[in-house]
């Protein structure tokens, strides 16, 4: 029994030894994660949600009061431009045009009455004129006959009277062609008033029919057979018939933060997600940026508030679907993910590896050996510069921090885009994110044991 004791208290005498060791040993190291500098494609990206709508829309509105006699289409159905989709009592509109219809064919008789009336005094016209030739022969031979004595008086008087009466029926004939020619022209100006007054009957009557402005779908059907609905301000209510909704242009009508909006351009590539397609993927372009702040609590536009209250704001960004399909209903709730930057091999950090260092403040501290004073006026004006700690091997192989400024361009998801300051192939440290921010420039360094995954490339 004495010898397992003796053993065991030897055990732990020597265990004790070891952990002294390598805790004297490790005193004074900071354990970091680390990660190493290299280049690969990088992204920004700029998310938004939102829901799927159509470009173009129509709520079908009344235009007619009267019930609704019929409903060729129901919600959902899809429709083609012309096609009837609903119609509404007409039957004093149809009664009215069916009246105008009968005046027309009526004056069209008229007409017809007065072209023949036209006629026969035309014809009338041309044997008053032939009559009146034949008196003109025989009153110029009377003439010739009387002046040579051989006509009585008598007779000369009478072909004189013959001829006079037929110069004035030529002139009755003329004045009947011209009555008749005139009634022929108030007929055709009757005629052109009932087609007039039968354009406005059809019109009125027309207003009963509801006609697909558009190839679409049906989105809302807010009425029923046989209930009345009126004339009115669009939208308002029993003055819709229906909502149309062209799905050959589909949209993604999704919000911005405020931050993000001053990189989204026109034409920017986008993807767009949708809740009720999962693992579906549409690719789409920006078509519209909006340039009216919109509030996040109730999506009215600042310029309309009356509230003073500052509150987080955003702004409308619409994404065009290159190639939507018949899956897509409006209304569906989507993510759009906007691409508003890319470059291809470039110099890429994670960017939890960035932070902001005062170099100049670190070596006063040390010259010092203790924390200057806030008020004192000897201490240096506080100037944090951006970079990241890179690691470094001192004379003795050991890992030290050294803390170089860099300059970023544009961020992924994860990581960042380096300009300058340090090269491919460093080592930067990456975390603890409490450690990095207290570490010191110069201070022992060595890799935690755990390593970090970091994703390749910095695009979402």
């Amino acid at each position: 029994m004495k010898k397992i004791l003796l053993i065991i208290l030897a055990v732990l005498v020597a265990g004790g030894l070891v952990a002294f060791m390598v805790v004297k040993q490790q005193s004074g190291y900071t354990k970091v994660l680390t990660a190493t500098i290299a280049r690969e494609d990088l992204s920004t990206v700029v998310s938004g949600t939102g829901q799927i709508k159509p470009k173009t829309y129509v709520n079908l509105g009344a235009t007619a009061m009267g019930r609704v006699t019929s409903l060729a289409v129901k919600e959902g159905d899809r429709v083609k431009k012309g096609q009837m989709v609903a119609t509404i009592e007409n039957v004093q509109q149809a009664a009215s045009v069916a009246g105008q219809q009968a005046a027309i064919d009526a004056a069209k008789t008229d007409i017809a009455s007065y072209i023949a009336a036209e006629k026969t005094a035309e014809a009338n016209l041309e044997h008053a004129k032939a009559d009146l030739e034949q008196k003109k022969l025989d009153w110029d031979r009377a003439q010739a006959l009387f002046t040579a004595g051989i006509m009585a008086r008598q007779d000369y008087d009478a072909k004189k009277a013959a001829y006079d009466l037929d110069v004035a029926s030529v002139a009755q004939a003329v004045a009947g062609v011209n009555q008749a020619k005139a009634n022929t022209d108030s007929a055709r100006g009757h005629l052109g008033t009932q087609v007039a007054n039968l354009k406005v009957n059809q019109d009125n009557l027309n207003r009963t029919i509801a006609i697909a402005p558009f190839d679409g779908i049906v989105t809302n059907e807010p009425v029923r057979e046989g209930e009345t609905v009126v004339e009115g301000i669009q939208n308002a209510e029993g003055s819709t018939l229906m909502t149309l909704a062209d799905m050959s242009i589909v949209t993604a009508e999704v919000k911005v933060d405020e931050t993000d909006i001053v990189n989204i351009q026109l034409d920017q590539p986008a993807e767009v997600t949708v809740d009720a397609l999962p693992g579906r993927v549409f690719k789409g372009h920006v078509t519209l940026v909006g340039d009216q702040a919109l509030l996040r609590s109730t999506g009215i536009a600042t310029s309309q508030s009356t509230t003073g209250t500052e509150e987080a704001k955003d702004f409308k960004v619409v994404v065009t679907l290159d190639n939507p399909n018949d899956e897509l209903r409006p209304g569906l709730s989507c993510t759009a993910k906007i691409t508003t930057a890319h470059k291809l091999n470039v110099l890429s950090l994670p960017i939890q590896a960035l932070t902001m260092h005062d170099p100049a403040a670190e070596a006063a501290q040390g010259k010092s050996g203790v924390q200057a004073a806030t008020s004192s006026p000897d201490q240096p004006k506080s100037n944090p510069v951006q970079g990241v700690f890179i690691v470094e091997k001192d004379s003795k192989r050991r890992l030290r921090a050294k803390f170089v400024p860099v300059t970023t361009g544009i961020t992924g998801s994860t990581n960042i885009e380096v300009l300058s300051g340090i090269d491919q192939g460093q080592e930067v440290v990456t975390g603890p994110y409490k450690t990095l921010r207290d570490l010191k420039n110069g201070s022992l360094l060595k890799r935690d044991t755990v390593k970090v995954v970091l994703p390749s490339g910095g695009s979402s």
